[in-house]
């Protein structure tokens, strides 16, 4: 999984022994460049010479997903006949669900992946739902409501990554589970903070603690049209990203940095409280996952505003930053079992379908 903080490559190896019970055997993170984090980036936007850049950059990252892939296995002991499947997200680099037709576009050449490990090797998992008419996103509610349901209580997960997106899993399974991306997560106060103090994120949200959140950008910002529009939806770092932040920012150029990025992590509290209160009756918990578990402030402005015990997926069994990798191997494994892994009422989409295409490792399917 590599997703919109563009950091680098989770891989996680798991073991299923059934669509609900796994073992994380090993994980391994592999850091972007530099260079190869600017590369990708361009190609967030339309730009000069793009297809040809997006063809590098997509056989590129396909051998740097297999050497990940590679490494992982060799870390866990085991051989590449020892691994039955590996799920690839890829990159995203364009999402347009607003768009008519609606495409979304994620790189790292499967073909390479495959033959580069001998792994049959399972991608492009989002535009089969949108060939279904749904948004392609997000594809983790399905993954949550698998492995988090609970028959006494109503959980929402909330994964915090570049974007922050919330899964509503009721307690009661004749309801439906319901889940859609709500905007910023980490992505906005991450360029914020590597603008103005060189770090890549703000470390346990110690810098947004120390400003004080401005209430006239705060609702600047909060009467953005994507905020108060209906689900099904999602979006990316084509809406979310420097240009439009830097449009509301320009009567502010005055404003201390810090209390910016306490504005910006406000604006992450707020977008998920009101998707919470809007579309989740008698939550029980918050349970959080993505890199944003890990901003110790957030995590409290999120438990306090909500009015919501709130922790980590850790709580749960699963490591908060190993849930969105784990999610792509259950749908690979969905995928390879012949069964259908899309929610309609996150998605949109006209109904269930499998996900992905297969490309087959050195000794076929």
């Amino acid at each position: 999984m590599s997703g919109t903080s563009l950091d680098g490559v989770d891989a996680a190896l798991v073991e299923f022994s059934s669509a609900t019970t796994f073992t994380v055997v090993d994980t391994l993170f592999t850091p972007y460049s530099a260079k190869q984090r600017n590369e990708l980036l361009r190609l967030f936007t339309p730009g000069n010479n793009e297809i040809d850049a997006m063809g590098q950059q997509c056989r590129s990252l396909g051998s740097f997903f297999a050497t990940s892939v590679k490494n992982l296995a060799q870390k866990a002991g085991l051989q590449p006949e020892d691994i039955c499947a590996i799920g690839s997200h890829g990159q995203t680099i364009r999402h347009r669900p607003e768009l008519n037709p609606a495409f979304t576009l994620q790189i790292g050449d499967p073909n390479t992946i495959a033959h580069n490990t001998g792994i049959t090797t399972i991608a492009d998992f989002r535009r089969r739902d949108m060939a279904a008419n749904g948004q392609g996103a997000p594809l983790a509610p399905a993954f949550h409501q698998a492995i988090f349901h609970h028959k006494d209580e109503n959980r929402i997960i909330i994964n915090i990554g570049g974007i922050a997106n919330i899964t509503w899993v009721p307690s009661d399974k004749n309801l439906l589970c319901t889940g859609f991306d709500t905007g910023p997560g980490n992505g906005l106060m991450d360029l914020w903070c590597k603008k103005h103090t060189g770090n890549n994120y703000d470390k346990q949200g110690e810098w947004a603690k120390s400003g004080t959140p401005i209430e006239s950008l705060l609702q600047e910002l909060l009467a953005f049209q994507y905020f108060d529009s209906p689900p099904p939806k999602s979006t990316g770092k084509e809406q979310f990203n420097e240009e439009w932040l830097d449009h509301y920012l320009k009567p502010y150029s005055t404003k201390k940095p810090e209390d910016i990025q306490a504005t910006l992590l406000e604006l992450t509290v707020i977008t998920l409280k009101s998707a919470i209160d809007m579309h989740c009756d008698n939550a029980s918990h918050l349970y959080i996952c993505g890199g944003g578990a890990l901003n110790i402030y957030l995590m409290e402005r999120l438990s306090s505003t909500c009015d919501l015990p709130t922790s980590s997926t850790q709580d749960l069994g699963v490591n908060p930053e190993w849930v969105e990798a784990i999610a792509f191997a259950w749908l690979a494994r969905q995928t390879k079992h012949n069964l259908t892994s899309n929610l309609p009422s996150v998605t949109g989409a006209t109904q269930p379908v499998i996900l992905g295409g297969i490309y087959p490792g050195k000794n076929g399917l």
